[in-house]
């Protein structure tokens, strides 16, 4: 909480490389902080724009500014070809280093592109400005239009609208684009939402420019028509009558003396809602709830041999070990009784030898409980030579378990309490389509589904199942509700300092937390 206040930042750019043969990049930037030990997480990323060599992003990239820290910053412009989420097969057009503080402090940024330190990329370069969040209301719209002008030759227009918002030197500044309706003179777009500090600062005078044009695929988009209006106006449409607007085109107007407009703007409804933070919830009383599963399969290695990843070195560490203090040592501070149930799975358990998927790192069946992570950590060794490591490696019973607890907390209807399952492992996956079922099923539940992948395999399975390349589906083919698992190659951290792996684990957490109450339309407990 030591976090002084969210900002959002603008990006824009100017003169790209173009790396598409016939036509112009298509670019995304992306924010990443650096963690320390040489890794950089991702914050956020922008839309990608197609066919432009000066864009100027719609999506906001937001970021928490911590006065007390230094914290490095590294803005990437790619050139998209492709659908995965994954940017190393993308052609980088440039990047800029700097600090937060640096943004912050200036009123607009602009540095030049580099391919890499001193290389330029070409005469490129990158604007950001940055604007403090203050207001958490968000402003929702849903707009259609009528009798637009046609602007292709064989069809119609196809259709799309942009929300300008001026700035104390007069300026327009980019805040919404709308998606495209194609061949449609009468759209009607989708319900959309922009915060109300991005629309107009919180000002219901303000003016905001609407500006509509057709979409052409090489970038050259047409003008239809512009007009404009302010927040107080669009409010009319609160009450559920439509506010009316005409589009005119300057040119057509001036040439023309019977010139009437190019199509009418209707804003068919308007509401105001408030976003809550990660903070908001957390500072409201919800609960965060910490359980651990631990890979005991004998893929592992035996633990008494140097070469496991079982084995506890002399200093007492192995990388499962200090996966749980990293993971733990920052989400206990959001549990008061600080009791976290840990769990072991794929081994023979005495005292029948049976293979459990789903034992009490204590032997306490009824009572899985260990006092703070370090209750777990002396369970761990406990338990260890006690064991015979076996297989198959399942997933599904310690998800399914921990969905149990999280459907019943659920069924309270409040933001008390949301659950984070931590589960350390070598990767061999078995139950692949039922843990997939399980993801699906638990993505409509308040819990977060943390992976930390052991040793040197080959962690395919895992990256499929955390979801960035696409919507994890399950094998009937349903969509998991959002995007609930975040996987982690511990051997990328190695060398890192402690804090950097439990940084970028948890650096999706809040957003999937916000993402579910969100979803289900539940204030925190207490709302500030």
């Amino acid at each position: 909480a030591g976090c002084v206040t969210r900002v959002e930042l603008s990006v824009s750019c100017w003169s790209l490389l173009e790396r598409d043969l016939c036509s112009k990049s298509d670019p995304l930037c992306v924010l990443l902080q650096d963690v320390g030990g040489g890794q950089w997480a991702e914050l956020d990323r922008t839309e990608r724009i197609k066919n432009c060599q000066n864009p100027e992003f719609c999506k906001k990239l937001v970021v928490d500014y911590y006065f007390e820290k230094v914290q490095k910053l590294k803005f990437g412009v790619y050139d998209i070809d492709n659908k995965s989420f994954d940017l190393h097969d993308d052609d980088y057009l440039g990047g800029v280093e700097c600090t937060l503080g640096q943004v912050v402090s200036s009123s607009v940024f602009t540095r030049p592109l580099e391919l890499k330190q001193g290389k330029p990329a070409g005469k490129g370069t990158i604007t950001i400005s940055a604007e403090e969040i203050k207001d958490t209301r968000v402003v929702c719209l849903e707009i259609e239009a009528q009798s637009l002008d046609k602007k292709d030759f064989l069809g119609k227009s196809d259709p799309f609208f942009e929300f300008y918002k001026q700035s104390d030197a007069g300026t327009w500044h980019l805040v919404y684009r709308s998606e495209v309706v194609k061949n449609n003179l009468n759209p009607c777009w989708r319900k959309f939402s922009v915060p109300l500090q991005t629309l107009c600062g919180g000002d219901f005078n303000k003016p905001i420019k609407v500006q509509c044009a057709d979409h052409d695929s090489d970038g050259s988009h047409d003008l239809i028509g512009t007009f404009e209006t302010d927040l107080a106006q669009l409010q009319g449409a609160a009450d559920g009558s439509p506010v009316e607007f005409e589009c005119i085109h300057p040119e057509k107007k001036q040439k023309k003396k019977s010139y009437k407009h190019s199509g009418i703007f209707r804003v068919k409804s308007f509401k105001i809602e408030t976003e809550y933070s990660f903070l908001d919830y957390i500072m409201g009383g919800c609960q965060i709830n910490f359980t651990v599963g631990v890979d005991f399969t004998g893929s592992n290695g035996d633990p008494r041999s140097p070469d496991s990843l079982h084995y506890i070195s002399p200093d007492g560490t192995n990388e499962y070990l200090i996966a749980i203090w990293s993971v733990g040592s920052v989400v206990q501070d959001y549990d008061t009784d600080k009791l976290f149930p840990a769990f072991g799975f794929g081994a023979q358990v005495p005292p029948s030898w049976q293979v459990s998927h789903e034992f009490a790192l204590n032997f306490n069946p009824s009572n899985p409980y260990c006092q703070g992570i370090q209750g777990i950590v002396d369970a761990y060794r406990q338990i260890l030579p006690q064991l015979r490591l076996y297989g198959p490696t399942n997933f599904s019973p310690i998800i399914n378990h921990v969905a149990r607890f999280a459907a019943h907390s659920a069924q309270q209807g409040t933001a008390s309490q949301y659950f984070i399952l931590l589960i350390i492992t070598d990767g061999e996956i078995t139950d692949l389509d039922q843990t997939r079922q399980a993801i699906v099923d638990a993505s409509k539940l308040p819990m977060s589904i943390i992976i930390v992948g052991v040793g040197e395999a080959d962690f395919k399975a895992m990256e499929f199942l955390d979801g960035d390349d696409g919507v994890l589906k399950s094998l009937t083919g349903e969509p998991a509700a959002r995007d609930i698992v975040q996987f982690v190659p511990f051997r990328q951290f190695k060398t890192a300092p402690r804090e950097a792996l439990s940084q970028v684990v948890l650096a999706e957490v809040p957003k999937q937390l916000v993402s579910y109450y969100k979803w289900q339309g539940w204030p925190p407990v207490k709302p500030p």
